[in-house]
């Protein structure tokens, strides 16, 4: 009998098929570069 696979499971494996990195202190890492960037401050008309 074959087991159905969880939603979990097939998150995981869609993370892993594109390459998704579960290490958390390179996630850090890379969420630091993008929250860097500042958006332009909006201009008043």
């Amino acid at each position: 009998m074959t087991k159905d696979k969880t939603q979990l499971d097939k998150f995981k494996e869609a993370a892993r098929e594109h390459e998704a990195d579960e290490d958390e202190a390179r996630w850090e890492e890379r969420l630091t570069k993008i929250a860097k960037a500042k958006p332009e401050p909006e201009k008043p008309e």
